[in-house]
């Protein structure tokens, strides 16, 4: 595929990313049934309102994939990371209405949407970071944070662990990711902020029924405000 075609069609994906959730317009999380056993305000999920983020997710990919179809569709760096961000995309369109039918399924797509969208973060361009590398860094530290909460309702969905175990494994898989990838990414303290915002509500959603994971939780997101810190003080790399 060609650069501009492919800026034109990673522009196109994520503006159906973003409608996808007008096809499944009543989900609002896995049910506690479709788990042999059942997940009812599981610790490892954050409090609600943190979801909201997909607002802004959406948006900023789309502002910032519109920039690169008009004025960097010929562009070699931007072109290497529209390949696995297309993936990305592609299978995020569909998250939604496989959420629906299986958490296993919806599982393993939401790690193969990290991945790729780790990789194109990764290969995201020095310069325009506005539109490249902090709207992708948003949208790959939730995807950060999501997958591991998906582990945490599988492991104590299915009886592997104790929802507490689970949550705490979980968050500390969330954690380890995160501080890798924020201390080799100067140029994205987005990706960063938004494992913070999803410890932030795990935190909120803790706070008086598991004092562990909520520990856990505040503790890891102010260990991750000094890599954030660095790479928002840091030039562009």
């Amino acid at each position: 595929m060609s650069r501009p075609a492919s800026a034109y069609a990673t522009f196109i994906l994520a503006l159906l990313f973003a409608l996808s959730p007008l096809l499944v317009p009543d989900f609002g999380g896995f049910d506690a049934d479709q788990f042999p056993v059942p997940q009812e305000d599981p610790p490892v999920q954050p409090a609600g309102y943190a979801f909201g983020i997909w607002g802004v997710i959406y948006l900023w990919l789309i502002v910032g994939l519109g920039f690169g179809a008009l004025k960097r569709k010929d562009d070699a760096g931007w072109h290497e990371m529209r390949k696995p961000l297309a993936v990305s995309l592609a299978v995020g369109t569909a998250w939604l209405s496989v959420a629906v039918a299986s958490p296993v399924w919806a599982s393993v797509l939401i790690w193969v949407m990290l991945l790729t969208a780790l990789v194109a973060l990764f290969r995201s361009p020095v310069g325009d970071r506005w539109f490249a590398a902090l709207p992708l860094g948003l949208y790959a530290g939730w995807l950060s944070a999501a997958s591991c909460v998906s582990l945490g309702l599988l492991a104590a969905g299915y009886g592997y662990a104790s929802e507490g175990t689970a949550a705490l494994g979980a968050i500390f898989l969330a954690l380890v990711i995160a501080a890798g990838v924020q201390s080799q990414l100067g140029r994205a303290p987005s990706y960063g902020i938004a494992v913070i915002w999803a410890l932030v509500a795990v935190v909120v959603q803790n706070l008086n029924t598991n004092t562990t994971v909520a520990a856990l939780a505040a503790g890891g997101a102010v260990a991750l405000l000094v890599p954030v810190y660095k790479a928002a003080r840091a030039p562009a790399a």
